[in-house]
Parts: structure tokens; C-alpha cells; sequence
């Protein structure tokens, strides 16, 4: 393990010539906050170009702005390849679950690969999403060995590793059944297929090997290696290979022999996408465009007072990320006083769910928190976020006669600020009227209850 500390801006100016000691080679990287937590891990097939990437050139996406101003230190880990990188950034995801990972990724995105508890298991690509469908929202796939909940899944799946954030899940996939002689066959054929022509499978379709023989010389195999265990696969095999042609089996050593070379020199250049040069957390929403949640607050009188949070990606709204919130710790016609609870019990909602591993009713952050009021609770709700550490912009949309004036107030003053708020001025105004609209909506919900 290499690292790079720089804890003053001296340091920080000089980070590149840290940089340079790292390796030309595959691995993932964790950048530390001064709390010594991971708030990122990312991998790379160079390590050394990689990380320089953050310190080079402008940074256009604000989520990696905001990260590396907590960042004062950097690990990193070699890997021999490729693939066990990508293995090794979903070991590490899993283990410490990194705020900006997490923010960055509607985690119905993330993809897994399952082992099946099929006579003989195959490998198979999931998408969160469809375990969610399949099992349940309840389903804690961070905890799968031990979730009473996902007993349901571990009727389908004996094991379930990731979370895996890159798009190249499906050709990690297609790699380790060459590597590992998976079958995609059902056994009862009457004839062998291509694979086991080619020597590339051990007749599953055919019934050349039994079901034991296929789960400990196949599975376990592959099972260690997506554990991180290479060297213990390679050691196993090796030891199988000698007995093999001790026995003058010398097609099985044979076999052995090319698979251990295989497993030593794996040639995953398919696996190199974007995911290896974009960050999880630049992509946040981008492919609908910019992020913002909007809130409101709803009284009669200074009675019944309920908040709104409203959520648009790019230009639409995202009704399914909605929330409403009764008002706990404010009496009376303050709406400052209320903003601030529902922003900190919105961040608190957030900080929990990423703590349990990001489940299904977690809330990603925004690229932008939209205010309907004036500076009171433009200044109130920036405070909720320093308290937090959280640097994204704060804007509000000040209330004129008849809603026309639209006075738009930044929390923050910046040239950047304001070009993104004259760049979409008509959606925040779309946003802001739908917090209305939603919070009065419950408030007079609320009402006929009662």
C-alpha cells in the first residue's frame, strides 16, 4: 500500500510530485477527509495517471470539487489486473460504503454478480434494480450473508458480490467464465456444445463431470478469486496441475497449466470503459441534466405547518424522490425556524441511509437546494449545510405580489453561481411553484384529516 498525506496547501500544490512514486499500473485509490474516513474509492489501470487527473486542469463537476476539498490523504492498492481491480473497488465499496460513492449513484444503478444455488451454479450479471423487484426493497444485499430478510434470494443465489458501479459489469462477467470453465449449459444434452469442443467448459450438457466435481473444481475456484484470493486460486490449481501429470493425466495438467497462465496474464483490455476515467460521483443525474430539490413550507395561521421537497432531474420532475414533512420543533408562523428542521432532518435522512449501505429509500444529494422564501432562509439553510460540511449551492426565490417579482437570492456569491441560476432560471421558477403547490397540497390534507 502507497499513500500520499497533504495536510496544508504547501503539500496540496506539491501533491504532484507525491504522485509521481505511484505505480504505472492497475489498482484502486481511497481519498481520506482530516477524519481520517474514506469518502471515495475509485479504481484505474494506471494509478499514477489517475490520480494526477484531480489535479490537472479544471474540474468541471461541482460533486468533485467539493471532495477534494476534504481530501488529505490518498491510498492506493496494485492490483495484477484489470479485473481484480474491479473487484477489488466493489470489495472496498462494500466494506466502507464512501459518502461520494454513494451520493453519486442512484444505487438501483449498481450491478452485482450472483452464484446460483442451481445443481450446477452458474455466474449471472443482476442489476439492483431487479433484485430489488425480485425480493423486495427489504432485500440487504450489503449484509446478504447474514440479512434474515434475504433469505428469499439466498434460495436463488448462494453468493451475491458487488456492488459493482461501472458499466462494464457484463464483460467482467463473460471474462471470469472463460477464466474459470463456467458452463451455460443445462445438463441432459445430446450432443456437446462449441465450449466443450473447444475445450473451454467440462461437459455440464454432456454429464462429463458431476455435480461435486463441477461445484469444487469450478465454483470454489471462482468463489476465491471473486473473494480476492488470486494467489490461493493459482497455488490450488497448481498443486492439481502436478498431481494431474504425476497421475499422467496430461490433458487435465495440461488444462491446468494453460488456466494458471491465464489467471497469471489476464488479458482484460474489454473491460476498460469510461468507468475507468469518469468518476461515479461527476455522473450524478447528468444524463437528465441538472439535480434540485426544491422545499417549501405550509401553515393556516401558524397551524398544521407541514414542509415540501420536491425533486427535478434536468427539467422533470422526479415525483417518486417527493417527501413531506410534518413540522416537529417550531409552534407558530416561522418559516426559517421550519426550514431548518426539514433540511436537517432531510441530511440526517441522507447520513443514515448511506451508514446502512444505501438502501432503496436513500436520497442522493442535489447539485443545487432550491428555497422558496427571501434571505432568512436562504442564510438558515446554508448554515444546516456548513454544519454538515456540504458545499452545494443554496438558492432562494424570493416571494413579490401576485409570486411575479422572482427575486433570486444565492447563498453563495460566485460567477459560477450565478451562471447557473440565468442558465435556468425557468426551472427553478417551475421547481420553487411546484413546492408550493406540493406543500399546500398536504397541508389541506392534513386538514380534512383532522
Amino acid at each position: 500500500m502507497l499513500f500520499c498525506v497533504f495536510y496544508d496547501t504547501k503539500m496540496y500544490m506539491n501533491v504532484e510530485k507525491k504522485i509521481l512514486s505511484f505505480p504505472d499500473s492497475p489498482g484502486i485509490y481511497l481519498f481520506y477527509n482530516a477524519q481520517k474516513e474514506i469518502i471515495y474509492i475509485g479504481k484505474a489501470t494506471s494509478l499514477k495517471k489517475r490520480v494526477q487527473s484531480y489535479f490537472k486542469g479544471s474540474r468541471s463537476s461541482r460533486p468533485i470539487e467539493q471532495m477534494m476539498h476534504e481530501v488529505v490523504q490518498i491510498n492506493i492498492k496494485q492490483t495484477d489486473s484489470v479485473l481484480e481491480a474491479i473487484i477489488a473497488e466493489a470489495h472496498a465499496i462494500k466494506k466502507h460504503m464512501p459518502k461520494y460513492n454513494v451520493l453519486g449513484k442512484d444505487n438501483k444503478s449498481w450491478n452485482y454478480i450472483g452464484v446460483t444455488q442451481e445443481e450446477y451454479p452458474q455466474i449471472q450479471f443482476i442489476r439492483q434494480h431487479d433484485l430489488y423487484t425480485q425480493f423486495g426493497k427489504d432485500v440487504q444485499i450489503h449484509n446478504f450473508a447474514l440479512s434474515k430478510t434475504a433469505k428469499k434470494a439466498r434460495k436463488t443465489y448462494q453468493y451475491l458480490f458487488g456492488p459493482f458501479p461501472g458499466l462494464n459489469t457484463k464483460a467482467v462477467v463473460r471474462l471470469l467464465r472463460q477464466l474459470f470453465y463456467i458452463s451455460t449449459c443445462k445438463p441432459g444434452a445430446k450432443r456437446s456444445c462449441l465450449y466443450y469442443q473447444m475445450g473451454q467448459c467440462f461437459g455440464v450438457c454432456i454429464g462429463d463431470i458431476s455435480p461435486p466435481e463441477y461445484k469444487k473444481h469450478v465454483v470454489a475456484p471462482l468463489i476465491m478469486f471473486l473473494k480476492g484470493g488470486k494467489k490461493r486460486v493459482i497455488s490450488t490449481l497448481t498443486k492439481r496441475m502436478k498431481r494431474a501429470a504425476k497421475e499422467k493425466n496430461y490433458e487435465q495438467a495440461a488444462r491446468l497449466r494453460d488456466q494458471i497462465a491465464a489467471l497469471k496474464r489476464i488479458h482484460d483490455m474489454a473491460l476498460i470503459n469510461k468507468s475507468f476515467t469518469h468518476d461515479a460521483i461527476s455522473h450524478t443525474d447528468q444524463s437528465d441534466g441538472l439535480r434540485i430539490e426544491g422545499y417549501d413550507i405550509s401553515h393556516l395561521g401558524g397551524t398544521g405547518v407541514v414542509g415540501s421537497m420536491v425533486v427535478f432531474s434536468g427539467n422533470t420532475p422526479k415525483k417518486s424522490a417527493y417527501r413531506t414533512f410534518h413540522i416537529k420543533s417550531v409552534t407558530g408562523q416561522d418559516d426559517t425556524a421550519c426550514i431548518k428542521e426539514v433540511l436537517t432532518r432531510r441530511i440526517a435522512h441522507g447520513t443514515e441511509e448511506a451508514q446502512k449501505g444505501g438502501g432503496a429509500q436513500f436520497w442522493p444529494l442535489p447539485d443545487l437546494f432550491l428555497i422558496d422564501g427571501g434571505k432568512p432562509q436562504v442564510h438558515v439553510a446554508k448554515s444546516v449545510l456548513q454544519k454538515h460540511n456540504i458545499k452545494i449551492p443554496v438558492v432562494g426565490i424570493a416571494k413579490g405580489k401576485g409570486r411575479k417579482k422572482n427575486e433570486f437570492i444565492l447563498g453563495q456569491s460566485s460567477k459560477e453561481n450565478t451562471v447557473l441560476i440565468e442558465k435556468n432560471k425557468k426551472t427553478l421558477i417551475a421547481v420553487r411553484d411546484e413546492a408550493h403547490r406540493f406543500a399546500l397540497k398536504f397541508q389541506r390534507k392534513q386538514r380534512k384529516i383532522v
